[in-house]
């Protein structure tokens, strides 16, 4: 039966960052987006532990008015992390405005992603810094990710961590049960990450790490997400000519 050592792998992450930091700026700094979600918040702790408080930047970036903004807050207040708030909306209402047709419902959907990333990446210019990929494995292995959105960044510390194991992590953190288990809506419809899916993490988690999944037709439909998505996971092709 698969079993996960929290303690072991959180401490093989912060070596693994501090590594990272070492070869690709020693005197960076780690920013990145803050959502108030599992994802950003084990992100940002992870960072601190591994390279101290005064070198992890936070970018809360709301949408005119974020419902759950306080998760947020609690985060850079409880790790005690520089942060800045910077409000997306006139960007995102600039340039849907801007476009000369209407936007499709995705292209909508996947704004605002791409345009806090543009966000975070130019506050990391200003404050020499690399930017912290937010993804995990679970929502990598089905696509639950805006290209060049939140997929994008300088390293990823949770790529290959599921989210009962990101979850898990969290906890060894010493993070507050709030964020750890906070329920994941995609702050568009009001639908949580799950409904959208159409199944539990729980399950996509045992499937990915064990190949148990009990109902079939939801294995189906993980299948065909992961195969549809493959190419959000591989680097951009290049044509290389015969010289």
């Amino acid at each position: 039966m698969y079993s996960f050592d929290a303690k072991k792998v959180k401490n093989e992450c912060v070596e693994w960052i501090r590594e990272f930091f070492k070869n690709n700026g020693p005197d960076c700094n780690a920013v990145l987006g803050i959502s108030g979600g599992k994802d950003s918040s084990v992100a940002a702790a992870l960072c601190v532990e591994a390279l101290g408080k005064d070198r992890v930047i936070g970018v809360l970036m709301p949408c005119g008015v974020q419902h759950d903004i306080d998760m947020a807050e609690l985060l850079v207040r409880t790790l005690g992390i520089k942060h800045y708030v910077v409000n997306i909306k006139d960007a995102v209402q600039g340039l849907t405005d801007s476009v000369p047709f209407e936007l499709s419902q995705q292209s909508k959907v996947n704004l605002p992603p791409r345009i806090r990333m543009a966000t975070v990446y130019a506050v990391s210019q200003c404050f020499n810094g690399r930017v912290v990929n937010t993804c995990n494995l679970s929502e990598d292995w089905v696509g639950y990710s805006t290209r060049y959105g939140d997929a994008a960044g300088d390293f990823s510390p949770m790529a290959n961590l599921t989210v009962q194991e990101v979850k898990a992590i969290g906890r060894e953190l010493g993070l507050p049960d709030v964020l750890v288990d906070k329920v994941p809506i995609d702050g568009l419809c009001g639908k949580t990450d799950e409904d959208n899916l159409g199944f539990t993490y729980w399950e996509l988690d045992r499937y990915i790490r064990e190949g148990i999944i009990d109902d079939p037709e939801k294995k189906a439909l993980i299948d065909r997400k992961h195969k549809a998505n493959l190419f959000k996971l591989q680097l951009m092709p290049s044509f290389k000519p015969n010289l």
